[in-house]
């Protein structure tokens, strides 16, 4: 059985790798240390299609060492003290180098045992992962690696693995000739969610779709493209980094008033099936984010969300969406989540004190013997309902938690709290 499309085109050198021009070309991290065969412990962190696998392959070439692969999903600490057994033998004189894929999967017992090793230089370690590093991987092992980041291929890159893929499948088919339309190629390429590994397999299959029809010439257009594609691929995990990225851009393109961003994002979550954590964020962009500047969007927004709820996908799109452009449209104040976290701030330092006796329940009886609320001035009884006193704790007297934003909501709350002092 032949091995996949994407395998068998693996490059093996770095000139052939598409993509991660941050780390590889001319001046570049990992081509300098291919360059001299001098390769450090690496954690190699990035979705899935990007290149981790095929530039570790390359490390291990260059390195000169004897290169075993596990995958930390099926692999146990039995193999790696197989692995250890080998160290003194006469064919890893040279050390060896190690890649451990999915690393994320592996406790942190099973990532100590590698610790002497790596110490030792006895075994140069490539890690890889999908997930964060620095949530998943010990950080004993953090600190002994460099962390390289492989980011999603851009569509244009893909394309040229794309046009090697084709070649590649035509000798598999030296009967037959396989043609791909420029407007499939591209299609391809623009919804493999920069995964090369995705966008090969939709080559093979825009092929294999064909050959029930036991055609000379297969020509695979646009519509067989979409057919083998069906759905564009994008990088989102419910559980996964990925999935904090996408609802932290989400919020940022809110605050920041851009609402094509902010739908956007909206559509990445959707689309993810990830209906609960977009009603969430927006209920808590609308108190965060908008505030007082508009104190009704908090309720606006629950009524969208409410209605999502009760739609679910796929209408709920539909109120989301608005929620979404309002509140990015919208005037923006953070002036209430200043002020409570700096009063949860004081309260965790300790600071605080005792209640003023005049503000304290007086509802019973005994109290007045107390002093509880003897000296309470009831501002309704006063102009304009108002009446100056202490209410905060002698501690924090004179203390300001409630800066009023600069819009126009909280303009009238300034002029008002000014007016009643100025009326008293």
């Amino acid at each position: 059985m032949a091995s996949p499309l994407a395998d068998r085109i693996r490059p093996d050198s770095l000139s052939d790798v598409v993509g991660q021009g941050h780390i590889i070309g001319e001046g570049k991290i990992l081509t300098n240390l291919v360059s001299v065969g001098e390769i450090p412990n690496m954690i190699f962190f990035g979705p899935s299609g990007t290149g981790k696998t095929t530039v570790a392959n390359i490390c291990a070439k260059a390195s000169g060492k004897n290169f075993y692969k596990l995958n930390a999903t099926n692999a146990s600490t039995k193999d790696i003290k197989d692995i250890v057994s080998e160290l003194d033998s006469f064919g890893n004189s040279n050390g060896v180098l190690l890649y451990l894929d999915e690393i994320q999967n592996f406790n942190k017992k099973q990532q100590q045992s590698l610790l002497e090793y790596i110490e030792n230089g006895r075994i140069t370690l490539i890690a890889s992962t999908t997930e964060n590093p620095y949530f998943y991987v010990y950080n004993a092992i953090l600190s002994r690696s460099t962390v390289v980041e492989f980011k999603p291929i851009e569509a244009e890159d893909i394309e040229k693995a794309v046009r090697r893929g084709i070649e590649c499948i035509q000798q598999d088919y030296p009967d037959k000739k396989i043609s791909f339309s420029d407007e499939s190629i591209t299609h391809i390429s623009h919804t493999s969610g920069g995964d090369v590994r995705k966008a090969l397999n939709a080559v093979e299959m825009c092929v294999k779709m064909h050959l029930y029809r036991d055609e000379q010439e297969i020509e695979v257009d646009i519509n067989t493209a979409a057919e083998a594609t069906q759905k564009s691929a994008f990088m989102y995990d419910k559980d996964g980094d990925s999935h904090y990225d996408v609802v932290s851009a989400f919020q940022k393109s809110i605050r920041g008033s851009d609402p094509d961003a902010a739908v956007h994002y909206l559509a990445r979550l959707l689309e993810g099936g990830d209906l609960i954590s977009a009603c969430r964020r927006l209920t808590v962009i609308a108190a965060e984010d908008i505030g007082l500047a508009y104190p009704n969007a908090i309720a606006i927004t629950k009524a969208c969300v409410d209605s999502a709820l009760q739609l679910g996908l796929p209408e709920a799109r539909i109120p989301l969406a608005d929620a979404v452009i309002m509140l990015a449209c919208m005037p923006k104040s953070n002036s209430g989540i200043c002020a409570i976290d700096s009063a949860i701030s004081d309260i965790r330092s300790g600071r605080g004190g005792n209640v003023p006796l005049h503000l304290k329940d007086s509802h019973y009886q005994g109290a007045q013997n107390l002093g509880r609320g003897v000296e309470y001035k009831y501002p309704h009884s006063y102009k304009n309902s108002y009446v100056e006193q202490q209410y905060l704790p002698d501690a924090l007297k004179g203390k300001t938690y409630y800066s009023p934003g600069d819009n126009k909501t909280e303009d009238a709350y300034k002029k008002y709290l000014s007016f009643l002092k100025e009326n008293k």
